[in-house]
């Protein structure tokens, strides 16, 4: 039996990466007990915590949950790094990670679930209210993460909204953008060394008074050096 395999982990110096690149499983995985075993069984070969690098348009919503489900019970720490776009059942993913970070060009993409049904009427009610159904699942994994109402959720899969990496941080479908904390971190310290020079260099133009006693001399040096006046 041939596997789709869109999955790919990768040795790197002891850290365990998982890329997900591409379409999620074209083929259903009801009745299939292959492909989701084969995954389990690649992802619990190892130990530690595991890098997951997405970077997919989406697919097949159960294969999607599948993974879902593993990566949340496995017992490491998941981190999941979006370096293009998490669209569709990729979202789904997505939400797995214990911590999920976007590339300040990446792109998130939730939307409704969408069929193809044959049959008369009552077959179409029928894939109606199952696609009913599948949300309802979609948006039980967005609301353990995001920080918005169920009811906002649904209205967003309704639009077929897409986040750049700002905006998925800010309703909470990810935890923090890619590269940014650092740079974020070394501009207020240069910042504050910014200040801390201006600050130093007016001081040093001030005149010592003459008898080394006046009040307001005392404050300033107290000032230039960082302590409290």
């Amino acid at each position: 039996m041939s596997m789709n395999k869109f999955w790919n982990f990768v040795a790197n110096d002891g850290e365990r990466i998982l890329r997900l690149d591409g379409a999620i499983s074209e083929v259903s995985w009801f009745g299939d007990e292959l492909t989701p075993a084969a995954f389990k069984r690649e992802l619990y070969s190892g130990t530690g915590d595991v890098t997951v690098w997405i970077n997919s348009p989406g697919g097949d919503v159960f294969a999607a949950s599948q993974i879902y489900n593993a990566l949340r019970e496995y017992p490491g720490k998941v981190t999941v790094k979006i370096d293009g776009i998490a669209a569709s059942a990729a979202s789904i993913v997505a939400m797995a990670g214990t911590e999920v970070l976007m590339s300040p060009v990446s792109y998130m993409i939730i939307h409704n679930p969408a069929t193809i049904a044959i049959g008369d009427s009552a077959e179409m009610l029928k894939a109606k209210a199952t696609l009913a159904e599948i949300k309802e699942g979609i948006i039980n994994s967005y609301e353990q993460k995001a920080r918005i109402p169920r009811a906002e959720i649904s209205r967003l899969m309704d639009e077929e909204s897409c986040f750049n990496a700002k905006k998925a941080v800010e309703l909470g479908f990810a935890d923090g953008i890619l590269y940014s904390e650092q740079q974020q971190t070394d501009n207020s310290q240069a910042v504050l060394f910014s200040r801390m020079a201006v600050t130093n260099s007016l001081l040093n133009k001030i005149p010592k008074p003459q008898n080394g006693m006046d009040n307001y001399y005392k404050r300033l040096e107290r000032l230039k050096h960082g302590r409290s006046i």
